[in-house]
């Protein structure tokens, strides 16, 4: 009874876990470039009494043996990179990805980061920068006062046209070998990670690199219906593990008002 009440409490620490990720996705249902996070579980160490193929005597050995668990427990959270909804909002500094990839971002101590939300803005030197006025890299270059058009082409080709002339340069993308393994920083930014491994650049739109939608931006790729599906799941699991917990609880006072 005791393993049972330990069992069932990790259990329901497992699904409070798990509705802090769901939980987690519903808040940023409208954040743009998110992508959800999915939470794996695994069992915890068993308690063997009896090992399989124990010898009973006689050339006669145990076909089952008896092994009771003692819970579950969260294994890991990870990222799940497919595209979301690309929406168009008319912006020209607005860039979707459509596909695989990031842009690169440079953080204030000089490190790099990546985002997926291209919800850019340019900067008074003209410079390309994210919502919170962290330089936007990837290829950009600074945009000079005057400019009238910006074009950016699905594969990363720039025009910029004002009334000194026109100027052209290229975008690149970055993307990895486990993009799961990137360190979740907030504010839509990740960063590379032994586990992601290295950043690998690319054109947009050649060998398997995501094309660029100008104009557009990629929502989160959070499904509603589906994190709600999920919710009353984990409610329903934690819930069945307090009824363990009680379960438990009333065969221990039953044992404990036995009387001779």
């Amino acid at each position: 009874m005791l393993r049972a009440l330990y069992s069932s409490s990790a259990g329901m620490e497992a699904q409070q876990m798990n509705l802090d990720v769901i939980a987690n996705n519903l808040a940023n249902v409208n954040t743009t470039g998110f992508k959800k996070s999915k939470i794996e579980f695994q069992d915890l160490l068993y308690q063997t009494t009896s090992a399989a193929g124990a010898q009973q005597g006689g050339g006669n050995e145990l076909p089952t043996g008896i092994q009771v668990g003692h819970g579950a427990r969260v294994a890991a959270t990870s990222r799940v990179f497919t595209t979301g909804e690309i929406t168009q909002t008319g912006e020209r500094n607005d860039v979707a990805i459509n596909g695989d990839g990031f842009f690169e971002v440079q953080m204030p101590d000089g490190t790099r980061a990546y985002t997926r939300a291209g919800a850019f803005k340019v900067g008074s030197d003209g410079t390309v920068k994210t919502s919170e006025g962290l330089t936007v890299l990837s290829g950009f270059q600074p945009i000079p006062a005057g400019t009238t058009n910006v074009t950016i082409s699905n594969t990363g080709f720039v025009t910029l046209k004002g009334s000194t002339g026109s100027t052209d340069f290229q975008l690149q993308l970055a993307r990895f070998v486990n993009p799961a393994g990137l360190d979740a920083l907030g504010r839509n930014l990740y960063r590379e990670t032994q586990s992601s491994g290295q950043a690998e650049l690319g054109n947009p739109g050649e060998n398997g690199f995501g094309s660029l939608e100008q104009g557009y931006l990629e929502m989160s790729n959070v499904k509603v219906v589906e994190e709600m599906v999920k919710l009353i799941m984990a409610q329903r699991a934690y819930e069945v593990n307090s009824k363990s917990v009680q379960a438990s609880d009333e065969m221990l006072r039953n044992a404990a008002n036995l009387r001779s």
